[in-house]
């Protein structure tokens, strides 16, 4: 069976890096799932609006591997304890496939046809996206689970610092990320679990711009943005 996409993730995160994680809620982070020509029909989406959040299946496009392994070292575990790929969402697997529940904000109808826009996704721009599918509460919400390894780690928030003082003015040219997009993504804490150096300068390029950060206990200060020339993964299937 061959997957096609059926869809293109479209929005400011040309690097992997800064990606929200799906515990973000993400009201303020938007991707468009732009339809390719074959689907860009208005009845393939005929009552999605009465859903509030969506699945979306896509691919891991930027971490194709030829080899899969069947033990990886997550992240969060401070990247120095391996578990099974199956007990993981790592993108190194048999079948690069993710799976995200997204808010549906709103359907936009634009000359590439009718488009979703979704909140906290934690796709690369140019994400092929294979299929969507309705989150319904009462089948997918399941109270009294186990987390497995998740449940062992603190997911912190941060609080950020300097941030207002250094956002980009717009130009004609130019559409800065506001306030409430930055502030979303740095107070989730970014950073990889293992590194709490605090002399460590760290990058995020969202939507043209690049922030520069350190991380004190858990105050992350922001030491500059600056503008970006944009780069981002072309559409070329829709």
């Amino acid at each position: 069976m061959q997957l096609i996409p059926i869809a293109y993730a479209r929005n400011g995160f040309s690097d992997k890096f800064g990606i929200p994680r799906q515990r973000v809620d993400g009201s303020h982070i938007e991707t468009r799932i732009v339809f390719c020509e074959a689907y860009r029909m208005p009845e393939a989406l005929r009552g999605i609006e009465g859903y509030s959040h969506l699945w979306l299946l896509w691919g891991f496009s930027a971490n194709r591997r030829k080899e899969w392994s069947p033990t990886v070292r997550p992240p969060r575990l401070g990247g120095n304890r391996r578990v099974g790929v199956f007990a993981t969402r790592s993108p190194i697997r048999p079948n690069p496939i993710g799976l995200t529940a997204v808010p549906l904000l709103r359907i936009e109808h634009t000359h590439d046809g009718d488009v979703l826009v979704v909140g906290g996704a934690d796709l690369l721009d140019g994400t092929p996206v294979y299929d969507i599918k309705p989150y319904i509460a009462y089948t997918d919400a399941i109270a009294d689970t186990k987390n497995g390894f998740v449940d062992e780690v603190d997911f912190p928030t941060l609080t950020v610092e300097g941030l207002k003082q250094h956002l980009l003015p717009p130009t004609t040219h130019h559409n800065p990320a506001k306030y409430e997009e930055w502030e979303e993504l740095l107070r989730q804490d970014p950073r990889p679990q293992y590194q709490h150096n605090p002399d460590r300068k760290y990058h995020i390029v969202y939507n043209g711009e690049e922030l520069t950060f350190h991380v004190e206990h858990n105050r992350l200060i922001v030491e500059k943005i600056t503008l970006q020339e944009l780069c981002f993964s072309s559409c070329k299937k829709n």
